[in-house]
């Protein structure tokens, strides 16, 4: 089964939080074929939860792992710790106060 690139995957999920109003950037652009997407959900209160793609090891299907939670600062000095040993990473920042990220919807969860 073919993959989507980074770059198209990144797109499409800033145009499905578009249209629901949430906030998304593009915090770190990585590489466009086949860079890791780090995905960082702001919730604006001082907090923050980064997620990382994974694999279900029983079934093999992909999945979205937490990476880490907590205060922002240092969910941030996770990310950067990512970052300093992969430069083709994309960084994503999600602010939204309801904690909505999507990323367990139909088409971006798997």
């Amino acid at each position: 089964m073919s993959r989507l690139t980074a770059e198209f995957w990144v797109h499409a999920y800033l145009r499905r939080l578009k249209l629901l109003d949430i906030p998304g950037f593009v915090v770190k652009h990585g590489d466009d074929t086949a860079g890791a997407v780090v995905v960082k959900l702001n919730t604006l209160d001082g907090n923050a939860k980064a997620f990382q793609r994974g694999f279900d090891l029983m079934s093999g299907a992909r999945q979205w792992d937490m990476l880490t939670e907590g205060a922002e600062t240092d969910v941030d000095e996770a990310i950067d710790r990512q970052k300093s040993f992969d430069p083709d990473l994309w960084v994503l920042e999600i602010e939204d106060r309801q904690g909505r990220h999507l990323l367990d919807e139909p088409g971006l969860a798997d």
